[in-house]
């Protein structure tokens, strides 16, 4: 017969047994909801939207006969938290948000640099107009600023502003020779952020004619850097 210590190390064994079988059960319990848990996660993963200014691109005539200036634009700068990315809205005049997951897909600061040289070229107003790249052979340089581009939200009902400044330099002479500032407001008609976007879109249309229209006569008809020398 199997003695009394005998049977007690056989129970303790099989008692231990016993509860490493429970730890295993534990562990494979626990992991699966854990799994379980991190694929419910997963599948609620948010992605951003992202979207971009569409302005019409002007046509480009060449310039009239009587133009001999030419011009650089630099890239417009802007306040840093309309260059972070995403879209701005203001749910009143001390507060600025943004929206987490509605960005821009473009750097805005880029995309006015880049619908200004468009309707320069367009007007007619100028022999040349290119990107400021630093050389010295151009007579002007026009530098500038998006002061605003967000949605309002504490004036009743849901508008966006556009706001733009612009400068003029010749560079012969260190002079600001042209400088303008604009704004332009327009009501927001859907209930969604793309609607906002889309009057984003008219409202930068309208800020951009504005600044530009018009660029004095005497910038665009005075002599070229060769006939000041």
């Amino acid at each position: 017969m199997m003695r009394s210590n005998e049977r007690m190390g056989v129970l303790a064994r099989f008692g231990a047994r016993r509860m490493d079988m429970k730890r295993t059960l534990k562990t494979i319990v626990f992991s699966l909801t854990a799994l379980v848990i991190l694929t419910s996660c997963a599948g609620r993963v948010r992605y951003p939207n992202y979207y971009a200014l569409n302005l019409p691109v002007p046509p480009d005539p060449p310039p009239a006969e009587n133009v001999h200036a030419a011009v650089a634009i630099r890239e417009f700068r802007a306040p840093a938290y309309l260059k972070q990315g995403a879209i701005v809205y203001k749910p009143s005049p001390e507060q600025i948000s943004f929206y987490a997951y509605h960005r821009w897909a473009i750097n805005p600061c880029e995309f006015v640099t880049n619908s200004v040289i468009e309707r320069l070229r367009a007007s007619g107003d100028f022999a040349r107009v290119k990107p400021y790249d630093g050389r010295p052979d151009t007579e002007y340089v026009l530098s500038g600023r998006l002061e605003k581009l967000e949605e309002i939200d504490y004036e009743g009902g849901v508008k966006v502003e556009v706001a733009i400044s612009a400068q003029m330099t010749d560079l012969a002479t260190g002079a600001t020779v042209w400088s303008k500032a604009v704004s332009a407001v327009g009501d927001v008609n859907r209930g969604d952020v793309a609607g906002v976007v889309s009057e984003m879109n008219r409202t930068m249309e309208r800020a951009i004619n504005k600044l530009l229209s018009p660029i004095p006569a005497h910038v665009a008809t005075g002599p070229t850097a060769a006939e000041r020398n």
